[in-house]
C-alpha cells in the first residue's frame, strides 16, 4: 500500500516538475551548465520527458520502462545540480543547501529503481 501511494506521489511530482519547465523555463535555463548547447531546447526536452515518464509510471505495463527512463533522466540532469552547487552566487540559495541537494539525487534514483522491479505475487493468489 505504501509503495502504491508513493508511486502516485512520484508520478505527480514528475508531471508537476515537467509542467514547471514550461511555466518557468528561465529558472531551468539559468541552472544549465554553460558547456551544454541549446539550453532552452534541453529544458523543453527534459520537461516533456518528466511529464511523459511521470504519466507512464501510472500504468503497470509501462511502469518499469518509465522508472528506468526517470533514472536516466536523473543522471542526465545531475550536471545542472552540480553546476548550481559550484556557483551558488548565481542562485538565490545558500551554498550548503545546494550541496545538500546532491545526495538526494541518489535517493530519487533508488525511489525510481523501486518501480523497475515487478510486484511480488501474493503466495495465496499465485
Amino acid at each position: 500500500m505504501l509503495k502504491t501511494a508513493l508511486l502516485y506521489v512520484m508520478a505527480f511530482a514528475y508531471v508537476a516538475a515537467g509542467v514547471n519547465h514550461f511555466v518557468s523555463p528561465d529558472f531551468y535555463v539559468a541552472i544549465m551548465p554553460p558547456y551544454l548547447p541549446a539550453h532552452l531546447e534541453l529544458v523543453w526536452i527534459s520537461g516533456i520527458a518528466e511529464i511523459a515518464l511521470g504519466l507512464l509510471l501510472l500504468w503497470p505495463r509501462t511502469r518499469a520502462f518509465a522508472a528506468w527512463g526517470l533514472i536516466a533522466l536523473l543522471f542526465a540532469v545531475f550536471p545542472a545540480n552540480v553546476h548550481m552547487a559550484l556557483h551558488p552566487e548565481q542562485f538565490d540559495a545558500p551554498a550548503w543547501g545546494l550541496y545538500l541537494r546532491l545526495p538526494f539525487q541518489a535517493l530519487f534514483v533508488l525511489w525510481a529503481w523501486w518501480y523497475t522491479r515487478p510486484p511480488k505475487k501474493d503466495i495465496a493468489t499465485a
